[in-house]
């Protein structure tokens, strides 16, 4: 099965992969703009099965089918509310909402596997849908998180946390005052919840916010270490395979 996945947030794609490739589904591209999309469609086989978010950074996911003729199975992957995904469930094989959860990709996937014959065949009325997406509605992301001090409940805001890390199985978030609060929550749910634009994930155990950052030095093995404003414990280094990405994210 050639499967791709259209998804402008990368860490967003990065976690739809693994969680397909936990369902032995190998995705062979990810694409992460109009642009990018109809330029590859144009010069590649077209995929058995597309996982398609609805608005990329530059504009409607839509607009790549007004490009482009594109008859592949698809999958919505999406932030948008389930009233208007109601109105065009039945012109693809399914939707997601974001954030995913795991069993419904599973039943996605299977969903996909029965209606193989049909899938080859599917037409999306894509004019009905973006007449439904005429307003779309701007992805939310988590503005504050909680921490519970003693018998306290604390509300820190997102603006005033420098970076999250993991320790000793538990999940931090480091202010810029220079204090590390423990959160009800994993690196990999804030995979959703942080706005892609204001924090990266550099390697397994880090999330730094850029406005975070002092200095960015060249280190070993042709990783990069950051310097940030409070965060003093241990080295923040960008992993290797994540240094090409981290560049595209300064820019």
């Amino acid at each position: 099965m050639n499967v791709i996945i259209i998804e402008d947030e990368k860490p967003s794609a990065r976690r739809l992969e693994r969680m397909l490739e936990r369902q032995q589904v190998t995705v062979n591209t990810m694409l992460h703009s109009v642009a990018e999309a109809v330029e590859w469609f144009q010069n590649n086989p077209h995929p058995d099965l597309i996982f398609l978010d609805i608005q990329l950074s530059d504009g409607l996911s839509f607009e790549i089918f007004d490009a482009v003729e594109v008859k592949s199975a698809i999958i919505f992957t999406t932030a948008f509310d389930e009233y208007a995904l109601q109105a065009f469930k039945l012109n693809s094989i399914d939707y997601l909402l974001k954030p995913i959860d795991e069993d419904e990709l599973t039943t996605a996937v299977a969903k996909y596997s029965e209606r193989v014959p049909k899938a080859q065949n599917v037409q999306l009325n894509f004019d009905d849908i973006k007449k439904l997406l005429t307003n779309p509605v701007e992805r939310e992301y988590k503005k504050r998180f909680t921490t519970k001090i003693g018998q306290h409940i604390k509300m820190i805001a997102v603006d005033e946390i420098e970076c999250f890390y993991s320790e000793n199985k538990g999940t931090y978030a480091h202010t810029y005052e220079g204090r590390g609060y423990l959160l009800d929550t994993t690196l990999e749910q804030l995979e959703d919840e942080l706005s892609p634009e204001v924090f990266f994930r550099i390697n397994r155990k880090f999330y730094v916010n850029i406005n975070g950052i002092k200095d960015i030095i060249s280190y070993t093995n042709s990783r990069l270490q950051l310097k940030l404003q409070s965060y003093k414990e241990d080295e923040v280094i960008v992993a290797r395979e994540r240094v090409r990405d981290f560049k595209l994210w300064l820019e």
